[in-house]
Protein backbone atom coordinates (compact mmCIF):
# COMPACT_ATOMS: atom_id res chain seq x y z
CA UNK A 1 0.00 0.00 0.00
CA UNK A 2 1.23 3.42 -1.18
CA UNK A 3 1.32 6.26 1.77
CA UNK A 4 -1.06 8.01 -0.54
CA UNK A 5 -3.47 5.07 -0.51
CA UNK A 6 -2.45 4.70 3.40
CA UNK A 7 -3.65 8.07 3.89
CA UNK A 8 -6.79 7.73 1.95
CA UNK A 9 -7.86 4.47 3.68
CA UNK A 10 -8.07 7.13 7.16
CA UNK A 11 -10.03 9.27 5.30
CA UNK A 12 -12.92 7.01 4.67
CA UNK A 13 -12.26 5.15 8.13
CA UNK A 14 -13.34 8.20 9.75
CA UNK A 15 -15.95 9.41 7.60
CA UNK A 16 -18.54 6.78 6.72
CA UNK A 17 -21.26 9.76 4.73
CA UNK A 18 -24.02 8.11 2.80
CA UNK A 19 -25.26 4.48 2.26
CA UNK A 20 -23.00 1.30 2.17
CA UNK A 21 -22.73 1.45 -1.59
CA UNK A 22 -21.98 5.37 -1.73
CA UNK A 23 -19.23 4.08 0.55
CA UNK A 24 -18.23 1.11 -1.57
CA UNK A 25 -18.15 3.27 -4.90
CA UNK A 26 -16.22 6.19 -3.40
CA UNK A 27 -13.48 4.10 -1.96
CA UNK A 28 -12.62 2.41 -5.21
CA UNK A 29 -12.75 5.99 -6.58
CA UNK A 30 -10.30 8.10 -4.70
CA UNK A 31 -8.43 4.62 -4.03
CA UNK A 32 -7.84 4.51 -8.25
CA UNK A 33 -6.61 8.44 -7.65
CA UNK A 34 -4.01 7.15 -5.34
CA UNK A 35 -3.32 3.76 -8.40
CA UNK A 36 -2.38 6.64 -11.36
CA UNK A 37 -1.11 9.82 -9.53
CA UNK A 38 1.60 6.57 -8.07
CA UNK A 39 2.10 5.52 -11.63
CA UNK A 40 2.88 9.08 -12.77
CA UNK A 41 5.87 9.18 -10.77
CA UNK A 42 4.63 10.12 -7.73
CA UNK A 43 5.50 7.27 -5.27
CA UNK A 44 6.32 8.93 -1.85
CA UNK A 45 3.03 11.24 -2.10
CA UNK A 46 0.97 11.93 1.46
CA UNK A 47 -2.50 13.11 1.40
CA UNK A 48 -1.25 16.60 3.20
CA UNK A 49 1.11 16.98 0.20
CA UNK A 50 -1.39 16.86 -3.00
CA UNK A 51 -0.98 19.80 -5.01
CA UNK A 52 -3.02 21.52 -7.73
CA UNK A 53 -0.32 20.37 -10.45
CA UNK A 54 -0.79 16.43 -8.80
CA UNK A 55 -4.35 16.85 -9.81
CA UNK A 56 -4.12 18.06 -13.06
CA UNK A 57 -1.70 15.18 -14.02
CA UNK A 58 -4.30 13.10 -13.34
CA UNK A 59 -6.50 14.65 -15.03
CA UNK A 60 -5.05 14.56 -17.87
CA UNK A 61 -4.29 11.20 -17.48
CA UNK A 62 -8.10 10.38 -17.67
CA UNK A 63 -9.22 12.53 -20.06
CA UNK A 64 -6.23 12.00 -22.85
CA UNK A 65 -7.30 10.03 -25.74
CA UNK A 66 -3.85 9.58 -26.45
CA UNK A 67 -2.78 6.13 -27.09
CA UNK A 68 -1.95 3.86 -23.87
CA UNK A 69 -3.76 6.61 -21.56
CA UNK A 70 -7.01 5.11 -20.06
CA UNK A 71 -10.15 7.10 -21.21
CA UNK A 72 -12.89 7.55 -18.80
CA UNK A 73 -16.22 8.86 -20.17
CA UNK A 74 -17.59 11.27 -18.93
CA UNK A 75 -20.07 10.03 -16.36
CA UNK A 76 -17.03 7.87 -14.50
CA UNK A 77 -15.05 11.17 -14.80
CA UNK A 78 -17.79 13.36 -12.81
CA UNK A 79 -17.86 10.32 -9.97
CA UNK A 80 -14.36 10.30 -9.60
CA UNK A 81 -14.14 14.24 -9.29
CA UNK A 82 -17.06 14.28 -6.91
CA UNK A 83 -15.18 11.40 -4.71
CA UNK A 84 -11.68 13.50 -4.87
CA UNK A 85 -13.89 16.68 -4.10
CA UNK A 86 -15.45 15.01 -0.87
CA UNK A 87 -11.82 13.12 0.12
CA UNK A 88 -10.34 17.26 -0.05
CA UNK A 89 -13.36 18.63 1.96
CA UNK A 90 -12.48 16.03 4.54
CA UNK A 91 -9.00 17.25 4.60
CA UNK A 92 -9.79 21.33 4.72
CA UNK A 93 -7.92 21.24 1.02
CA UNK A 94 -11.46 22.34 -1.08
CA UNK A 95 -9.33 25.52 -3.03
CA UNK A 96 -7.49 22.50 -5.04
CA UNK A 97 -10.41 21.95 -7.22
CA UNK A 98 -12.57 24.17 -8.55
CA UNK A 99 -16.84 23.58 -7.78
CA UNK A 100 -17.70 22.57 -11.25
CA UNK A 101 -16.47 20.54 -13.77
CA UNK A 102 -16.99 23.24 -16.39
CA UNK A 103 -14.06 25.12 -14.98
CA UNK A 104 -11.89 22.34 -15.73
CA UNK A 105 -12.85 22.70 -19.18
CA UNK A 106 -15.26 19.54 -18.63
CA UNK A 107 -18.58 20.31 -19.99
CA UNK A 108 -21.67 18.74 -19.36
CA UNK A 109 -22.25 15.60 -22.35
CA UNK A 110 -24.98 14.14 -23.06
CA UNK A 111 -24.78 10.61 -23.62
CA UNK A 112 -27.09 9.45 -27.33
CA UNK A 113 -25.58 5.79 -27.37
CA UNK A 114 -25.45 4.17 -30.72
CA UNK A 115 -27.16 0.59 -30.16
CA UNK A 116 -29.13 -1.15 -26.79
CA UNK A 117 -27.38 -2.13 -23.96
CA UNK A 118 -30.96 -4.18 -22.78
CA UNK A 119 -29.53 -7.01 -21.49
CA UNK A 120 -32.54 -10.32 -21.52
CA UNK A 121 -33.11 -12.56 -18.15
CA UNK A 122 -33.13 -15.97 -19.97
CA UNK A 123 -33.55 -19.34 -18.20
CA UNK A 124 -30.41 -19.99 -19.30
CA UNK A 125 -28.85 -16.97 -17.41
CA UNK A 126 -30.56 -18.22 -14.46
CA UNK A 127 -29.84 -21.70 -14.43
CA UNK A 128 -26.51 -20.24 -13.67
CA UNK A 129 -26.79 -18.35 -10.22
CA UNK A 130 -26.24 -20.79 -7.36
CA UNK A 131 -26.72 -18.13 -4.75
CA UNK A 132 -30.87 -18.02 -4.29
CA UNK A 133 -30.43 -14.20 -2.62
CA UNK A 134 -28.78 -13.43 -6.07
CA UNK A 135 -31.54 -15.25 -7.86
CA UNK A 136 -34.26 -13.66 -6.50
CA UNK A 137 -32.43 -10.01 -6.96
CA UNK A 138 -31.68 -10.43 -10.48
CA UNK A 139 -35.49 -11.38 -11.13
CA UNK A 140 -36.69 -7.94 -9.18
CA UNK A 141 -33.90 -6.00 -11.12
CA UNK A 142 -35.24 -7.46 -14.60
CA UNK A 143 -39.37 -7.21 -13.46
CA UNK A 144 -38.73 -3.22 -11.89
CA UNK A 145 -35.71 -1.89 -13.12
CA UNK A 146 -34.17 -1.70 -9.95
CA UNK A 147 -30.48 -0.46 -9.43
CA UNK A 148 -27.86 -3.11 -8.12
CA UNK A 149 -28.10 -2.20 -4.31
CA UNK A 150 -31.94 -1.74 -4.49
CA UNK A 151 -32.73 -5.21 -5.71
CA UNK A 152 -29.92 -6.63 -2.90
CA UNK A 153 -31.37 -4.15 -0.04
CA UNK A 154 -34.91 -4.56 -0.75
CA UNK A 155 -37.46 -6.20 1.72
CA UNK A 156 -39.83 -7.49 -0.37
CA UNK A 157 -42.57 -8.01 1.80
CA UNK A 158 -42.11 -4.68 3.26
CA UNK A 159 -42.35 -3.22 -0.10
CA UNK A 160 -44.92 -4.53 -1.53
CA UNK A 161 -48.55 -2.32 -1.86
CA UNK A 162 -50.55 -4.02 -3.24
CA UNK A 163 -50.30 -1.39 -6.97
CA UNK A 164 -46.87 -0.67 -6.45
CA UNK A 165 -43.44 -1.36 -4.81
CA UNK A 166 -42.44 1.23 -2.81
CA UNK A 167 -38.80 1.51 -1.87
CA UNK A 168 -37.47 3.39 1.02
CA UNK A 169 -34.72 5.94 1.04
CA UNK A 170 -31.71 4.26 2.88
CA UNK A 171 -32.68 1.56 -0.29
CA UNK A 172 -32.33 3.97 -2.80
CA UNK A 173 -29.45 6.09 -4.63
CA UNK A 174 -29.54 9.87 -3.07
CA UNK A 175 -31.91 9.14 -0.23
CA UNK A 176 -34.99 9.35 -2.46
CA UNK A 177 -37.78 7.09 -1.71
CA UNK A 178 -39.89 6.06 -5.18
CA UNK A 179 -42.55 4.31 -5.62
CA UNK A 180 -43.39 1.71 -9.22
CA UNK A 181 -46.57 0.74 -10.64
CA UNK A 182 -47.61 -3.57 -10.24
CA UNK A 183 -48.80 -3.33 -13.91
CA UNK A 184 -48.34 -7.64 -14.78
CA UNK A 185 -49.01 -10.80 -13.89
CA UNK A 186 -45.52 -11.70 -14.15
CA UNK A 187 -44.32 -8.81 -12.04
CA UNK A 188 -46.32 -9.92 -9.10
CA UNK A 189 -45.25 -13.47 -9.40
CA UNK A 190 -41.45 -12.21 -9.21
CA UNK A 191 -42.37 -10.36 -5.94
CA UNK A 192 -44.25 -12.95 -4.57
CA UNK A 193 -41.71 -15.58 -5.32
CA UNK A 194 -39.10 -13.06 -3.45
CA UNK A 195 -41.31 -12.53 -0.71
CA UNK A 196 -41.77 -16.15 0.17
CA UNK A 197 -38.08 -16.84 0.46
CA UNK A 198 -37.07 -13.52 1.88
CA UNK A 199 -39.41 -13.70 4.72
CA UNK A 200 -39.53 -10.19 6.10
CA UNK A 201 -36.07 -9.75 5.56
CA UNK A 202 -34.26 -8.45 2.72
CA UNK A 203 -32.27 -9.84 -0.21
CA UNK A 204 -28.58 -10.13 1.49
CA UNK A 205 -28.09 -12.91 3.88
CA UNK A 206 -28.76 -11.92 7.66
CA UNK A 207 -25.22 -13.38 8.67
CA UNK A 208 -23.48 -11.18 5.64
CA UNK A 209 -22.86 -7.73 5.12
CA UNK A 210 -23.94 -5.65 1.62
CA UNK A 211 -20.00 -5.70 1.31
CA UNK A 212 -19.76 -9.04 1.35
CA UNK A 213 -22.67 -9.68 -0.06
CA UNK A 214 -21.58 -7.27 -3.07
CA UNK A 215 -18.41 -9.98 -4.01
CA UNK A 216 -20.65 -12.54 -3.43
CA UNK A 217 -23.13 -10.39 -6.38
CA UNK A 218 -19.86 -9.97 -8.62
CA UNK A 219 -19.03 -13.26 -8.82
CA UNK A 220 -22.59 -14.63 -9.72
CA UNK A 221 -22.73 -11.90 -12.52
CA UNK A 222 -19.55 -13.68 -14.12
CA UNK A 223 -21.29 -17.21 -13.59
CA UNK A 224 -24.08 -16.21 -14.98
CA UNK A 225 -21.80 -14.47 -18.49
CA UNK A 226 -22.86 -11.77 -17.79
CA UNK A 227 -20.36 -8.14 -17.69
CA UNK A 228 -23.17 -6.60 -15.49
CA UNK A 229 -26.53 -6.02 -14.61
CA UNK A 230 -27.67 -2.56 -15.61
CA UNK A 231 -28.75 -3.96 -18.66
CA UNK A 232 -32.06 -4.84 -16.60
CA UNK A 233 -32.75 -1.33 -16.34
CA UNK A 234 -32.09 -0.42 -19.50
CA UNK A 235 -34.80 -3.26 -21.07
CA UNK A 236 -37.30 -2.10 -18.45
CA UNK A 237 -37.57 1.29 -19.60
CA UNK A 238 -37.34 -0.10 -23.35
CA UNK A 239 -40.59 -2.04 -22.30
CA UNK A 240 -42.24 0.52 -20.68
CA UNK A 241 -41.61 3.09 -23.32
CA UNK A 242 -43.56 0.51 -25.75
CA UNK A 243 -46.34 0.20 -22.72
CA UNK A 244 -46.55 4.07 -22.62
CA UNK A 245 -46.32 5.02 -26.24
CA UNK A 246 -47.24 2.25 -28.41
CA UNK A 247 -43.83 2.85 -30.16
CA UNK A 248 -40.71 1.20 -29.48
CA UNK A 249 -38.15 3.24 -28.26
CA UNK A 250 -35.84 4.97 -30.61
CA UNK A 251 -32.78 3.08 -29.91
CA UNK A 252 -34.90 -0.07 -31.13
CA UNK A 253 -35.83 1.83 -34.24
CA UNK A 254 -38.80 3.65 -32.73
CA UNK A 255 -38.90 7.23 -34.84
CA UNK A 256 -36.63 9.44 -33.28
CA UNK A 257 -37.93 12.00 -30.56
CA UNK A 258 -36.59 15.21 -32.97
CA UNK A 259 -38.81 13.72 -35.48
CA UNK A 260 -42.36 13.81 -33.29
CA UNK A 261 -44.55 16.44 -33.28
CA UNK A 262 -47.53 17.41 -31.29
CA UNK A 263 -49.28 14.82 -29.16
CA UNK A 264 -47.00 12.22 -30.42
CA UNK A 265 -44.31 14.65 -29.18
CA UNK A 266 -46.02 15.35 -25.93
CA UNK A 267 -47.02 11.79 -25.73
CA UNK A 268 -43.13 10.97 -25.62
CA UNK A 269 -42.27 13.49 -22.73
CA UNK A 270 -44.81 12.09 -20.79
CA UNK A 271 -43.45 8.76 -21.13
CA UNK A 272 -39.49 9.93 -20.35
CA UNK A 273 -40.95 11.63 -16.93
CA UNK A 274 -42.77 8.52 -16.09
CA UNK A 275 -39.74 5.95 -16.71
CA UNK A 276 -37.23 8.79 -15.19
CA UNK A 277 -38.91 8.75 -12.04
CA UNK A 278 -39.83 4.65 -11.35
CA UNK A 279 -35.66 4.22 -12.95
CA UNK A 280 -35.18 6.93 -9.95
CA UNK A 281 -33.79 9.93 -11.91
CA UNK A 282 -34.93 13.32 -11.37
CA UNK A 283 -34.13 14.38 -14.47
CA UNK A 284 -35.97 13.65 -18.34
CA UNK A 285 -32.74 13.80 -20.16
CA UNK A 286 -30.93 10.68 -18.64
CA UNK A 287 -33.50 8.51 -20.12
CA UNK A 288 -32.05 9.30 -23.72
CA UNK A 289 -28.68 6.90 -22.33
CA UNK A 290 -31.96 4.12 -22.01
CA UNK A 291 -34.24 5.18 -24.76
CA UNK A 292 -31.95 7.19 -27.58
Amino acid sequence: MTPLEWDLQQVLKRNRDGSRGTQYERKKMVMQFAKDIHGLGFKGLRLRNVRQKHLQRVLTLWTSGDPGNRLVSAATLKNRLASLRWALEKMGKTNLLPDTNSALGIEARTYLPEQSKAITLTEDVLKRVTDNHVYHSFRMQDAFGLRRAEAMKIQPAWADRGDKLVLKSSWTKGGRPREIPIRSQHQREVLNAAKAFAKNGSLIPARKSYRDHLMTWEYQTRRAGLSKTHGLRHAYAQRRYEELTGRKAPILGGTPTKQLEGALKEKDRQARLQIAAELGHSRIDITSTYLG
